[in-house]
């Protein structure tokens, strides 16, 4: 079995404006740097440090993060 068969696809994102929780599915090959809260409408971008939404405000870090190697922010 390969290490990434440990990676997790999915994520509840927390919006930090209104508290809704959405779940998602992670883009594999791609840094999600905006995500629209479906709850109030606002508009999330990582926090300073982190190269993606997922990493800020998800409950799972993105793949590449998760398997160690450099996100693409």
């Amino acid at each position: 079995m390969s290490g990434s068969a440990d990676i997790q696809l999915s994520s509840e994102l927390t919006c930090p404006e209104c508290g809704h929780v959405s779940a998602e599915q992670m883009p594999t090959d791609a840094c999600q740097w905006f995500y629209q809260c479906s709850g109030c409408g606002a508009v999330l971008k990582p926090l300073p440090g982190d190269c993606c939404v997922y990493c800020s405000y998800g409950t799972v870090p993105c793949p590449p993060i998760q398997a160690g190697t450099p996100c693409c922010g």
